[in-house]
């Protein structure tokens, strides 16, 4: 039996590419799992901050800070996160830039890092997307990440005293030290068993061909029970 394909993902929570990323990753891996010999995974996610400079609350919307952040004119911006919306709609995603919260995100990073440690990080980072995208709610303040955890069954009390204590920062830095050596400078970047490496959000079918590729070089070079 071959040892499971490992895919590493940079990416940051406040990344609309990166949760169409995430959905397209798996729906190509659905497309993989009736195969006779399916492809195993092993999924991790890494820290990768957009814009750190980013206070925790900012004062505007995302068409604001989009505007000066990037210096594009408001129409512009609109029709940009217009053309994201209907992506993200084409996979089964319903983003409301109207109702999101930009913040800075270093400390939901952390949390990641303290439910990775608790066997939950595929569960925070899917909730912390959610809240992100699709809820409007804040994903910046330790109160409101604490909740967050605790939707998804984590200790409230473990989460905060390792929230306030930035006891997973060097966690996060070490993911960013990682993007940097590997010379990643926007995210999505999944990287497919340390070898192959897939940038931006491609569609399912191209995540189901890589894996499939992948998975049957595993097989043949696998030593013979």
């Amino acid at each position: 039996m071959s040892e499971p394909i490992s895919i590493d993902i940079w990416s940051d929570i406040a990344c609309p590419w990166c949760y169409i990323g995430k959905r397209n990753l798996e729906a190509g891996l659905a497309a993989t799992a009736s195969d006779d010999d399916a492809p195993q995974v092993n999924i991790t996610f890494h820290s990768f901050e957009l814009s750190p400079d980013t206070p925790v609350d900012f004062d505007g919307d995302e068409i604001d800070f989009l505007a000066g952040h990037k210096g594009m004119p408001r129409d512009q911006v609109e029709q940009m996160l217009a053309r994201v919306t209907d992506v993200a709609a084409g996979a089964g995603l319903q983003y409301r830039f109207d109702l999101l919260q930009h913040t800075n995100t270093v400390k939901a990073h952390e949390l990641l890092h303290f439910a990775k440690a608790n066997g939950r990080q595929h569960e925070m980072k899917e909730r912390l997307m959610s809240a992100y995208f699709i809820e409007g709610r804040h994903v910046g303040r330790i109160d409101d990440l604490v909740a967050l955890a605790d939707e998804i069954g984590l200790d409230a009390g473990e989460a905060r005293s390792a929230l306030e204590a930035a006891e997973y920062l060097e966690a996060v830095r070490a993911d960013q030290a990682q993007a940097r050596a590997y010379g990643i400078n926007g995210v999505p970047f999944f990287v497919i068993d340390g070898q192959y490496g897939v940038s931006g959000a491609q569609p399912p079918e191209a995540f189901e061909n890589v894996i499939r590729d992948v998975w049957a070089k595993k097989l043949v070079a696998a030593p013979a029970e």
